[in-house]
């Protein structure tokens, strides 16, 4: 009679070992079915001619949506302020644009460099504490950066904004143009860079601890897993990617305002992720194009009251939907397959 490794205790064969590096490349790969999604923004570019603007406010939301996302959905770090790192990196590149220096592509980059760097010192703060603190820290944070906005008029402009936001032609080539074409392909090519970006994150073993830290905090340092060290970095890529897209909605209406910084982006964001759901990062892209394209519809067929449907919609959503569009989704998906495989037993077990 044999024994196992098991049982004898011995350590198992290399055969038996689980390929774990191969299931982990594996699931970093590119499925058909992303490579389909991502010809969407090309087709919307030759279909959707006269609303260039719109599939540009789609796609600078998605890019802010993808930005709380890391340490929302992945992370677990919820937050009532991140519109502070959004409009912290808008009036970047709007003052960039006011003194002659709107290259979009420097303006980009200092936004997410100044926006990542407030990340980061406020991440200490934001550290302490449960959930509850952390949600009046983000909050108290956005509060604050509002208020010196509203107070140094003479920078940032106030309620009026800051008018004269030059923004040079992209690569000094391609300038934007009146209908918003220009802006829309610049914005969904920084949007498919920063995604492809984030994508190769959150599959790496730094997303993998997030994940971690997410499901129990209190077990990933018995793991060897630095938490906070973890949360600060993901907190502060979080706030360059909104950064980011702060400076993008700078360049492309070449216009910013103090209300980049107010309360109801942020709470717009959380929604966001509620309808695309929470911890996917296509979940943030879906429920951008809802959340924006509803805004458009209903504020249209009803302009008085939209905001009742919108919250009608929110409502069934989180009642029958709690995954959002993405984990009903793949929920479904993986109940076919198992009724699928259920089938081939049944099959096989009557042959």
């Amino acid at each position: 009679m044999t024994t196992n490794a098991t049982t004898t205790g011995a350590a198992p064969r290399a055969a038996d070992r689980p390929d774990f590096l191969r299931r982990f490349r594996q699931g970093a790969r590119w499925h058909p079915l992303e490579y389909l999604f991502w010809c969407i923004p090309v087709a919307a570019y030759f279909l959707f001619t006269d609303n260039y603007l719109l599939l540009s406010q789609i796609a600078i939301t998605a890019l802010f949506a993808i930005s709380l996302d890391l340490i929302f959905g992945y992370a677990g770090v919820i937050s009532l302020g991140h519109a502070a790192f959004f409009g912290v990196g808008a009036y970047v590149a709007g003052m960039l644009g006011i003194y002659g220096l709107g290259d979009p592509l420097l303006g980009l980059l200092l936004g997410a460099i100044v926006a990542g760097f407030v990340g980061f010192l406020s991440s200490f703060l934001l550290l302490r504490g449960n959930d509850l603190s952390r949600l009046m820290v983000t909050l108290g944070v956005a509060l604050m950066l509002y208020e010196l906005a509203n107070k140094f008029t003479d920078i940032t402009g106030g309620v009026d904004g800051l008018p004269g936001v030059e923004v040079k032609p992209i690569l000094g080539l391609f300038e934007f143009d009146m209908y918003g074409r220009v802006a829309y392909v610049y914005s969904a090519v920084v949007l498919f860079v920063l995604f492809w970006v984030a994508r190769r994150l959150v599959h790496s073993p730094f997303g993998q601890s997030l994940r971690g830290i997410h499901m129990n905090t209190l077990r990933m340092p018995a793991l060897g897993v630095p938490v906070t060290r973890r949360l600060v970095k993901v907190y502060t890529i979080g706030a360059a990617y909104a950064g980011v897209a702060g400076a993008l909605l700078t360049q492309t209406n070449q216009f910013v305002s103090i209300d980049v910084l107010g309360f109801q982006r942020s709470a717009d964001l959380l929604l966001i992720l509620i309808l695309g759901g929470a911890g996917y990062l296509y979940g943030a892209i879906f429920g951008s194009i809802v959340f924006v394209v509803m805004n458009y519809l209903l504020s249209d067929m009803n302009p008085q009251y939209w905001q009742f449907w919108l919250g009608l919609i929110l409502v069934l959503v989180v009642l029958f939907a709690r995954g959002g569009i993405m984990g009903t989704a793949l929920q479904w998906i993986e109940n076919a397959r198992h009724r699928a495989r259920d089938r081939d037993r049944g099959q096989e077990g009557q042959s």
